[in-house]
């Protein structure tokens, strides 16, 4: 573990802080780093636990997001496409696809964002499906699909005959129209698109679940489990900032409310629970959306606590705690977004 992780460290040192003010402001998308990750061996789950690769793979979240929360959203897009193809029962698309997506070969996308927000009663299912010969034919629009580019692969979900479909879809299909979206506050480097299907044929050895609905059951604890780190990071690049700034101003900061002690405090008891659940099984959804509903409050007092302290040097354009104040208001509406969380977490607590 102790050379995995200076194997990390070097890969961000090198393929990453280099280029965060690029991707914050010119929208530049960290591809580059993510196929290093996966060339260096960090995605392989051969020969380990469920257990194990989760716990590996959520540490490389959390340090990739302390340096850069927009690349490590890339990076939790890629684990949610490799966790579809981990658990689907296709086991053709299984052999051909994931060693492609564990080795650093191809990078994938979730997708589901859409989807998520249909299980949960707040939207309609975008996408539909027509059955013909050996696939389906897939129309609609997905507003937003992160982490694409050129040969980039995704999960979508498409009503069917009462039902719905999942399917894996490769960006290079013709009949795909892609739009980028890079008016958002923060994350513009995340490679989103608005993704147009007019006719989309996928042939049956992309479908990655016949009953999208059973397994969309299936992988959603584990979809949610792999955002968490994401706040991790960016509280402990806030606990930092604080700790850089303690003696500002003759050290009238120790007056604030909230200090780097507590978050850090904060931090670490989020951080044992999410290894307890994990270690658990990580299946118990309930306390898992209440874990990401935990970190995200926790994460945004980090971030506005970290441009109290830094005062007007955080307010200037470009720095470092106005970006991890974007970057946590990002992670608050990344789906399943707080609002729906407070509902999931309601629902989820009667059916109990």
């Amino acid at each position: 573990m102790a050379e995995e992780a200076v194997v990390l460290q070097a890969l961000i040192d090198e393929k990453l802080k280099p280029l965060v003010k690029k991707i914050d402001e010119e929208a530049y998308y960290a591809e580059e780093y993510l196929f290093a990750l996966g060339k260096a061996g960090f995605f392989q789950s051969t020969h380990k636990d469920e257990e194990s690769t989760l716990l590996d793979e959520l540490t490389i979240v959390q340090e990739t997001a302390k340096v850069c929360m927009t690349t490590a959203f890339c990076l939790w897009c890629h684990l949610a496409a490799l966790t579809y193809i981990r658990k689907t029962s296709n086991s053709e698309l299984r052999a051909v696809v994931l060693p492609l997506l564990e080795g650093g070969e191809l990078l994938g996308a979730t997708g589901l964002s859409n989807p998520m927000k249909f299980y949960a009663g707040l939207e309609k299912l975008h996408l539909s499906a027509e059955r013909v010969d050996s696939g389906y034919v897939l129309n609609g629009v997905l507003p937003a699909v992160s982490n694409l580019a050129d040969n980039h692969w995704f999960g979508a979900i498409a009503c069917y005959e009462g039902k719905e479909v999942m399917l894996f879809v490769n960006t290079n299909n013709s009949a795909i129209t892609l739009k980028e979206k890079v008016h958002f506050l923060g994350v513009n480097g995340s490679a989103t698109y608005s993704c147009k299907f007019d006719k989309v044929f996928v042939a049956d050895e992309y479908v990655i679940a016949h009953d999208a609905s059973l397994f969309v059951d299936t992988i959603r604890p584990t979809f949610v489990l792999y955002q968490i780190p994401l706040g991790f990071g960016v509280m402990e690049a806030c606990i930092e900032g604080i700790e850089k700034v303690k003696a500002k101003q003759n050290g009238c900061n120790e007056y604030l409310q909230v200090q780097a002690d507590e978050l850090a405090k904060e931090l670490q008891q989020l951080q044992e629970a999410l290894q307890l659940n994990v270690l658990a099984g990580g299946t118990d959804l309930y306390e898992i959306c209440q874990l990401r509903l935990q970190t995200v409050y926790a994460t945004l007092a980090a971030v506005q606590a970290n441009m109290l302290h830094n005062g007007s040097a955080g307010y200037i354009v470009g720095s470092t705690p106005s970006r991890k104040l974007r970057e946590a208001y990002f992670f608050a509406n990344l789906t399943p977004t707080v609002r729906q969380l407070e509902k999931m977490s309601k629902v989820l607590k009667i059916a109990e």
